[in-house]
């Protein structure tokens, strides 16, 4: 690893990076907060691999047991500003 200044102007420890992506990174570093963001997202999502079937069929099901659930039984819903409230409560502790 290489001590490299970046872009913003502070220091940190990077990999050595080809002229390519060193190119790449300083077009995106003049992109909007929002584009970088989005651009950040993707990037990241290429660094997960591919999706085990076996975990995205659990999550969909877990998904529509939840959904299912909530519909059938109203009567526990709780209210955003409950929730919210109680959030806040929890944090000031």
């Amino acid at each position: 690893m290489i001590l490299l200044e970046t872009f913003s102007g502070r220091a940190g420890i990077v990999t050595v990076m080809s002229e390519r992506a060193r190119k790449l990174l300083q077009d995106a570093m003049e992109l909007p907060v929002q584009e970088r963001a989005v651009l950040i997202t993707d990037l990241l999502a290429t660094l997960d691999g591919e999706p085990d079937s076996d975990v995205e069929a659990a999550w969909a099901a877990e998904v529509e047991n939840r959904a299912r659930e909530a519909l059938a039984n109203p009567e526990d819903d709780v209210a955003w500003e409950a929730v919210r409230a109680e959030l806040h409560t929890d944090s000031a502790r």
